[in-house]
């Protein structure tokens, strides 16, 4: 609960992934969300996602006495149980799934789409106009171009997720499959779990 000389603006937090933060505020606007703060660590920490856990506890413990509850828009992200850790630990949810892949998509048709194609290599809206620095610039194929057909020897697939209708990010998503010299596949997933995740938070204030 809030202290009595710290009164939040807003009963909840939502402490999310950097690469979540346009989702989400374009989310709160559409629906007036006015009950809810959001608070996010970098996107890039997804290339070290060991890292994440420590960062999210920090947050937490930083607004702890804030706010009435805090909600951690995260899935596992690769942190290998560690993120479940930190918020068991701290008596509050997360996403769920073990990344934005499967919540924006959902579960079950997450499920799906990878038993179908196991060489899948997965991007959303935010992947896609970010690819550059975070894909090419990350794994240094500008540099080093060759690396390319070593880092996805075993994908055959591009499937682009996409939560809003964008000619111009499916044809960036399509231009990302060509340079990763893989088939395309586009699925339009709108905002999924993490709409319904912070739906489902926001009515314990309604």
């Amino acid at each position: 609960m809030a202290g009595a000389n710290q009164q939040a603006e807003a009963p909840l937090l939502v402490i999310a992934c950097g690469a979540l933060a346009h989702e989400i505020v374009w989310l709160q606007e559409l629906n007036n969300w006015q009950q809810m703060d959001l608070q996010c660590l970098d996107a890039e920490l997804h290339n070290q996602p060991k890292r994440i856990a420590g960062k999210l506890r920090d947050k937490i413990e930083q607004n702890r006495d804030k706010y009435e509850q805090i909600f951690v828009a995260y899935a596992d992200c690769g942190s290998g149980g560690d993120i479940d850790r930190v918020i068991q630990e701290q008596g509050i949810e997360r996403l769920p799934g073990a990344h934005c892949y499967s919540f924006y998509a959902g579960e079950k048709h997450f499920s799906q789409l990878a038993e179908e194609e196991l060489g899948s290599f997965y991007l959303t809206d935010f992947l896609v106009q970010h690819f550059e620095r975070l894909v090419v610039r990350g794994l240094k194929l500008d540099r080093y171009p060759e690396l390319r057909d070593q880092y996805f020897a075993n994908y055959r697939v591009l499937v682009y997720l996409s939560q809003r209708s964008d000619p111009g990010l499916l044809a960036q998503a399509q231009e990302a499959a060509t340079f990763l010299n893989l088939e395309f596949r586009h699925v339009a997933t709108g905002y999924g779990d993490l709409e319904t995740g912070l739906r489902e938070q926001l009515l314990t204030f309604s």
